[in-house]
């Protein structure tokens, strides 16, 4: 794992110091006077100068911090710049570099597991895909381990098995909808776990979470759990609002028209073949597990 950081100390840094280093020899400032300003050594200025120092032609050909050197080398030489006000500039050049330009492209290439995620994203960004993706896989992560160490959980779990789900801000369809392949399920009295969570491997849940979304909900996570009237008995007791859904109708349409902006759970009593459910709607992943937690 090689995180951005590292490129800006084995890459930008050496290129930076070595363009500046220079500039300023070249206006005159003796080695003593450039190591004084950007606080190196003397025979660090020397390297510098004399190209022993490997640098990134990308990062030294870019016009952004060509600019920079230039302005700075004046500043700094004339004493209009102090070096406190050529770091915060430098600082915020990094800053901008970083994100989804060419220093997030150099370390994108310097970490190819970043490959995987396909489409034009910036991974640097605290908004971009892949950290979103990141943080809704983690999220669900930490829900399952902690339905995981919550005793009695595996009683609650329906025949058909649990899932514990959550969406993308803008989810489109389930392919947006990171769950756990394959299901939970209740083995032996312990509530096993197949395998860590992914995207687009549950249907059902996901399904009923999207339509719950679709109807008014801003619910982001739900699981499903099974469903009798000790159950909705202990919803009452914690103060859950409930709603019910035809389990006959189709549950896109079902779901949607029995969803309200407060309800946090919904539910259905079974019908011919049916087994009764009911789904834990939550912000997130780890707000569902914990509802589960309070539950028992």
């Amino acid at each position: 794992m090689r995180f951005i950081e590292e490129v800006v100390v084995d890459e930008f840094l050496p290129t930076f110091r070595a363009l500046l280093a220079g500039d300023l020899r070249d206006r005159g400032l003796t080695q003593s006077e450039v190591a004084e300003l950007l606080g190196i050594s003397q025979s660090a200025v020397s390297k510098y100068a004399h190209g022993d120092v490997e640098t990134n032609d990308r990062l030294a050909g870019d016009e952004r911090v060509q600019e920079l050197v230039a302005r700075l080398g004046e500043g700094l030489a004339s004493g209009d710049v102090t070096p406190v006000q050529a770091l915060v500039e430098t600082e915020v050049l990094i800053r901008q570099l970083e994100r989804g330009d060419v220093l997030a492209r150099l370390h994108e290439e310097t970490f190819p597991a970043l490959a995987e995620y396909e489409g034009d994203f910036a991974v640097h960004d605290a908004d971009s895909e892949v950290r979103t993706a990141e943080r809704v896989l983690a999220s669900v992560r930490r829900g399952v381990r902690t339905l995981e160490n919550t005793s009695g959980f595996a009683g609650l779990i329906p025949a058909v098995g649990s899932n514990l789900v959550e969406t993308l801000p803008d989810a489109a369809g389930i392919e947006d909808v990171a769950g756990v392949p394959g299901r939970i399920l209740d083995v032996k009295g312990r509530a096993t776990v197949p395998g860590d969570p992914e995207f687009g491997v549950s249907e059902h849940v996901a399904t009923v979470l999207l339509a719950a979304r679709a109807g008014g909900s801003d619910a982001r996570a739900a699981l499903n759990i099974r469903y009798d009237d000790e159950i909705a008995t202990r919803f009452a007791e914690a103060g859950l609002t409930t709603a019910e859904f035809d389990a006959d109708a189709a549950v896109e349409t079902a779901v949607a028209d029995a969803v309200t902006d407060d309800v946090d759970v919904v539910f259905q009593s079974g019908g011919f073949g049916i087994e009764p459910a009911a789904y834990l709607l939550g912000s997130d992943a780890g707000v569902v597990a914990d509802r589960i937690r309070e539950l028992l």
